[in-house]
């Protein structure tokens, strides 16, 4: 009789689970904007993945939002107004900047 190897299982693989400090946050923020290009959706899913590393419902309540609020804004399939932006990164510790190409 053959016997059949076992089946491996693995856990899903969730970004917030590696974005452990603040140069984390920011690598992973840099790369998301440089390969987004001009997409705000990818960015903005690239805030929410941050803010659930962060604890998104806490976050929610400090901007203003509810946590459903917030976390369909930052899904990559809303449409968060730039103010909504600006909040979250300053929640977050993030400065929004725009140096010089």
């Amino acid at each position: 009789m053959i016997q059949e190897p076992a089946q491996e299982t693995f856990s899903r693989y969730d970004t917030a689970d590696y974005l452990k400090t603040e140069t984390d946050v920011a690598a992973y923020l840099e790369a998301a904007i440089e390969e987004g290009g001009n997409d705000p959706a990818y960015v903005a899913r690239a805030l929410g993945t941050i803010a659930r590393a962060r604890n998104l419902s806490s976050l929610a309540r400090e901007i203003g939002m509810s946590r459903q609020g917030l976390d369909k804004a930052l899904s990559g399939t809303g449409n968060p107004s730039f103010a909504t932006v600006i909040k979250v990164a300053r929640a977050l510790g993030l400065r929004v900047a725009f140096p010089p190409a």
